[in-house]
């Protein structure tokens, strides 16, 4: 868990790299509304660019880049499967470029809309911040955000930008997606997450692909073990993922193992965009 941290900076200077930490609460299951996740993404900018991704993936990802121990890889924190991906924006150019990966290919999705914001006469104060409201119509979904002009990034997480200001929390009409900034903090630079050898695809094909995915081990899994000792059987899938099983619980399953298993890393059906 994040230590809560607010750097209320009047001389904060835009060209500086920052990274702003949001808790996201999720509900990854349309028919389940009681379940949430809880995970958390950075936002890191330097004024010009910005990247939105996994904090836990990016922990994982560049201790193994350092020491290439698939063992301490395993046993990292977790962190939800949905959220593979990393979202670029280019201020200058007011383009938006999703990554993520499906099974071996790495897609990369153009999607340069923002949502049309319409700003209320309507302030608080969050965490010692200045907010005012904005609500917009965006991606099948109606959102409420706060923004603050204390720092002058007009950027927030996911793809909403385009405020006079940083969004601070931001949720849609049915809670089933929140975002509250928890922690800014400076760092050194801002690293390159864009992965090489992209596909190009539109958003359409893309929420296509998601929406007629279903876990199958032959097409999925790119490794696994099992220390029957230990009771664990672990488990690397073709899109990068890794997570850990109960290795007794899942034989107790029997001849539904695989559907066991495909449950658990079962894509959302409850995704962000609506549309």
């Amino acid at each position: 868990m994040y230590r809560l941290l607010f750097l209320l900076c009047a001389s904060f200077i835009s060209a500086q790299t920052y990274r702003f930490v949001y808790e996201y609460k999720m509900k990854p299951d349309a028919g389940k509304k009681d379940s949430v996740v809880t995970d958390y993404m950075n936002l890191d900018t330097d004024g010009k660019k910005s990247y939105f991704y996994n904090a836990v993936k990016y922990e994982r990802d560049s201790a193994y880049l350092t020491d290439k121990s698939y063992s301490a890889l395993l046993k990292g924190k977790r962190y939800d499967r949905n959220l593979n991906y990393t979202i670029e924006k280019d201020y200058a150019k007011k383009t938006i470029s999703f990554y993520d990966r499906f099974k071996n290919a790495s897609l990369v999705i153009k999607d340069n809309s923002t949502p049309n914001w319409i700003i209320e006469n309507e302030f608080k104060k969050i965490n010692n911040m200045n907010c005012q409201k904005a609500i917009a119509d965006y991606k099948g979904r109606k959102w409420e955000a706060w923004f603050s002009k204390d720092f002058p990034v007009n950027d927030g997480p996911y793809k909403f930008s385009g405020l006079p200001g940083l969004v601070v929390m931001i949720k849609d009409s049915e809670n089933d997606h929140t975002f509250d900034l928890i922690q800014i903090k400076k760092i050194n630079a801002l690293a390159n997450f864009v992965p090489k050898n992209n596909k190009l695809i539109t958003n359409e094909a893309y929420r296509k692909l998601l929406k007629g995915y279903t876990f199958s081990s032959g097409e999925d899994i790119a490794g696994m073990s099992i220390d029957s000792k230990a009771g664990k059987m672990e488990m690397q899938l073709k899109d990068g993922y890794i997570t850990q099983f109960d290795y007794n619980e899942l034989k107790k399953s029997g001849a539904n193992m695989d559907a066991v298993i495909a449950n658990k890393l079962r894509l959302s059906n409850n995704p962000i965009e609506k549309e």
